[in-house]
């Protein structure tokens, strides 16, 4: 299963493994029931699904799950996919360039201990993208949108008085709540 923000970005991945079934000699057909579907030779299906929690209920036994731009899906729609990885007892990769220190992608990056694999690639790192275009880039946009957007650093939000580590760091865990 591939799930993303919208279904149109849905659809463009699909494209992409279309694209990548044809390099490898199998025509691509869907699956007969979906409307973003590839069926494979060996039975098995990839399903794009739209961007609503509410329109994808109903799938299990998911031996895999992609959710593409991580970190720009809903909460609601995070938890609404990770059902159909039960039965099936599947995994789940997110893939995402950064979107601030919010949301379950940043939260399973950061905290989420050894059960996920981390692999960050930062766009200086990536031969198809011309070293004058990134720096460019870095101009265009200012720092602070061209480490999130180019170099995978999860940055705070601009509309932020106090950044999320000042605030993490001035809690104490040491020290009772109050009972009002």
């Amino acid at each position: 299963m591939l799930a993303s923000p919208s279904e149109r970005q849905s659809g463009e991945w699909m494209l992409k493994a279309e694209q990548l079934l044809r390099m490898l000699g199998i025509k691509p057909k869907g699956d007969g029931v979906n409307r973003l579907s590839l069926a494979l030779p060996n039975g098995s299906r990839i399903v794009g699904l739209p961007g609503k929690d509410d329109r994808i209920r109903g799938l299990s036994k998911v031996s895999l799950l992609l959710i593409d731009e991580a970190g720009r899906v809903t909460e609601d729609l995070y938890k609404s996919l990770m059902p159909m990885l039960a039965v099936g007892n599947g995994d789940m990769w997110l893939l995402s360039t950064p979107c601030g220190k919010r949301g379950f992608f940043y939260e399973n990056w950061e905290y989420g201990g050894d059960k996920w694999f981390r692999m960050s690639v930062p766009a200086t790192e990536c031969a198809r993208i011309p070293k004058e275009f990134l720096e460019e880039q870095r101009s265009a946009m200012g720092v602070q949108w061209f480490r999130q957007e180019y170099m995978c650093c999860f940055v705070d939000g601009t509309g932020t008085v106090f950044g999320r580590d000042l605030v993490e760091a001035a809690l104490d865990e040491s020290v009772e709540p109050l009972d009002v």
